[in-house]
C-alpha cells in the first residue's frame, strides 16, 4: 500500500476514533430549510441528478466524498489501492447499514456503481471509462478501466454513483441510503421531509430531523427566514443580506467551485478572431460587475476558468485581463472594428459592431451579470443587448450556433477534478467545445496526459498549461465564481458550506447548541 492510500485509510481510521469519542448526537428538533432547487418526481440517485439532492437531504452516501476544503476523503470506503494502471481495490467500512437494517457489502456497492453504467442511464456515457466492476471479497470492490485514468476514485464522489441496497424494488420512490438521515416523506417540487438515522455508522445528526423546503424565489426565501418560517436559507439575494445582519440573523459566505463565464460563437465572425475575443475580455470590468450586480458580496472577479478554492487552479500564475478599454480599442481596431463616422459606436465591415449576450432564468445571478457587461461593453463602442430565454431554448440556440455570447453558470469540478470541465469544453471532442468551435492541438494532448497521468504534480503541471492557453485563446470569457451566501436563524448552529455545492445536511448541523 503506497504511502498516500495508507494516509488515506489512516485518515478514515481517525476520522471514525473521534466520531466514537463524540458519541450519539442529542436531540434538538426539526430544521426548517429553504433550498433553491429539488428532485422531480423520479427519486432514484442514479436517475440524472437527483442522486445530488438526496445528498443534500443527507440521505445518500458515496465511496469517497469531499470535506469543506475540498480535501478527497473515505466515506463508505476505508481507503483504496491500485493494482496496476487500469486496476483499483476498494475496500469498504465495515459495519455500516442501510436505513432498511441490511449491510452494505461488495454486492450492494457492485450493483450500485453498475446501475450508473447501464446503457439505459442517461448518463452512462460519463463512465464509459470503466470496464469492470467486480466483487474481489465480501469486504471490498475491483474496478477496471479500459485505459489508465487519473480522475477515477475522485468520479466515486458523484452522487450518481450512491451506494443502495439490493432489495430496494421503490428505489424511486423511497430513498434508502446509508447517510445521516432517513427517507421520510416527498412533495414533488414542494418539500422533502427527513429523520435522524439513529443506526448510523458515524457520529449520529444532532437533529430529529429535518423539512426541505423547495423554493425558487431568492427573496421569497430571505423573508422567510426573516419571518422565522425557516432556519435556513440557502441562495440569499446580496441585497438581502444587510437586512439580515441588521436583524440579528447569520449570513455565512464562502467562494463556491461554479464559475459565470461566456461561450464565445467562435463558428463566425469577427469572433473567429483571437483579437476580438481579447478585446472583448479587456472592455469588461469584472470588479464592477461583481460590485454592481452582486453587491460585492455574491462573487470574486474570475482570473482563469477555476476558482481559487480548488487546489488544481493555478489563478495565481495567472495574469488574466484587467480592464483596459484602450487596450480594448486597439485590439478592435487591429481587427477591423473601429468608429468610421465618429458616432462613438463601432463598425465592422460597413456595419454596426452588435452583439447580443443570451443568457437564461434559472439563476438569479445571470440576468443582471449579463446587463451590467452590456453596459461596459457599450461604453467599449460596441452596440450589445441582452436577450433573456428559458434554458432549453438556449440550450437549442447554442447547440444551433445560433448565438454571439452565451452566460452560463457551471460547477467547473462537482467531482473534484479538473479534467471534467476541461475535457467537456476545451478538448476537440468535448460537446461544450462543440458549441464555440474551439480545437487546440496542444490544449487536446495535455488534457489527455492529465487523464492518464498518475503523478499529481505532473498531472498539476499538464492542467496548468491548459488553464494558460483557454485564457489565452479565449473561447469563453471568464467573469466571477460564485460566492454561496447561506442566511442562518438565530439558534442554527453546526452548519458549513461545502465548495462544490454536493453536501447540505449533516450530522453536525443543530437548533440552539453551539
Amino acid at each position: 500500500m503506497s504511502k498516500l492510500h495508507r494516509a488515506v485509510v489512516d485518515l478514515s481510521l481517525v476520522l471514525v476514533g473521534l466520531l466514537l469519542i463524540v458519541g450519539p448526537g442529542s436531540s434538538s428538533g426539526t430544521l426548517n430549510a429553504a433550498l433553491i432547487f429539488g428532485p422531480d418526481d423520479n427519486l432514484d440517485p442514479a436517475y440524472k441528478y437527483t442522486g445530488w439532492y438526496l445528498r443534500e437531504a443527507g440521505i445518500y452516501e458515496t465511496l469517497f466524498a469531499y470535506d469543506t476544503d475540498m480535501n478527497l476523503v473515505p466515506e463508505l470506503a476505508k481507503g483504496f489501492d491500485q493494482i496496476s494502471d487500469t486496476e483499483y481495490r476498494i475496500a469498504l467500512k465495515d459495519g455500516v447499514h442501510f436505513h432498511d437494517g441490511s449491510l452494505l457489502d461488495a454486492d450492494a456497492v457492485v450493483f450500485s456503481l453498475k446501475r450508473a453504467l447501464d446503457p439505459s442511464n442517461a448518463r452512462s456515457m460519463e463512465y464509459d471509462f470503466i470496464d469492470s466492476i467486480a466483487k474481489y471479497d465480501q469486504g471490498s470492490i475491483t474496478i477496471t478501466t479500459k485505459v489508465p485514468y487519473a480522475p477515477l476514485i475522485a468520479s466515486l464522489t458523484d452522487p450518481l454513483l450512491s451506494i443502495v441496497p439490493l432489495s430496494n424494488s421503490q428505489i424511486d420512490r423511497v430513498p434508502i441510503g446509508t447517510g445521516p438521515f432517513r427517507f421520510d416523506s416527498y412533495k414533488s417540487g414542494v418539500r422533502l421531509d427527513v429523520v435522524r438515522n439513529d443506526g448510523y455508522w458515524g457520529q449520529k445528526a444532532d437533529l430529529d430531523g429535518a423539512r426541505l423546503n423547495f423554493v425558487s424565489d431568492p427573496i421569497t426565501r430571505s423573508l422567510q427566514l426573516q419571518g422565522g418560517d425557516v432556519d435556513i436559507a440557502r441562495g440569499i439575494p446580496q441585497t438581502e443580506v444587510g437586512a439580515l445582519r441588521s436583524s440579528g440573523l447569520g449570513v455565512q459566505q464562502k467562494m463556491t467551485l461554479r464559475t459565470y463565464f461566456m461561450y464565445v460563437n467562435m463558428r463566425k465572425a469577427p469572433f473567429d478572431d483571437i483579437r476580438v475575443r481579447h478585446a472583448l475580455n479587456y472592455a469588461i470590468n469584472r470588479q464592477e460587475l461583481v460590485d454592481t450586480a452582486l453587491e460585492g458580496l455574491g462573487g470574486v472577479a474570475a482570473t482563469g476558468v477555476f476558482s481559487s478554492v480548488l487546489p488544481w487552479s493555478v489563478n495565481d500564475q495567472l495574469k488574466g485581463y484587467p480592464f483596459d478599454p484602450d487596450r480594448a480599442r486597439d485590439l478592435f481596431e487591429q481587427a477591423g472594428i473601429s468608429d468610421t463616422d465618429g458616432d462613438g459606436w463601432l463598425e465592422h465591415q460597413g456595419e454596426p459592431f452588435h452583439l447580443t449576450i443570451k443568457t437564461y432564468t434559472k439563476r438569479p445571478e445571470l440576468k443582471p451579470s449579463a446587463e451590467v457587461v452590456a453596459a461596459q461593453l457599450r461604453s467599449a463602442g460596441v452596440r450589445a443587448d441582452v436577450e433573456i430565454l428559458e434554458s432549453g431554448a438556449l440550450s437549442a440556440d447554442l447547440k444551433d450556433g445560433n448565438y454571439d455570447l452565451s452566460l452560463y453558470a457551471w460547477n467547473t469540478a462537482p467531482t473534484g477534478d479538473p479534467d471534467y470541465f476541461l475535457s467537456k469544453h476545451f478538448e476537440s471532442t468535448g460537446t461544450e467545445a462543440g458549441y464555440t468551435g474551439y480545437s487546440n492541438t496542444d490544449v487536446d494532448a495535455w488534457i489527455a496526459e492529465g487523464r492518464t497521468a498518475f503523478d499529481q504534480q505532473e498531472r498539476r503541471k499538464h492542467y496548468a498549461k491548459v488553464q494558460e492557453q483557454v485564457l489565452a485563446d479565449s473561447p469563453e470569457i471568464f467573469l466571477f465564481y460564485l460566492n454561496e451566501l447561506v442566511g442562518l436563524g438565530k439558534d442554527v448552529h453546526g452548519y458549513e458550506i461545502y465548495p462544490n455545492e454536493v453536501t447540505f445536511l449533516t450530522s453536525g448541523v443543530n437548533l440552539g447548541s453551539s
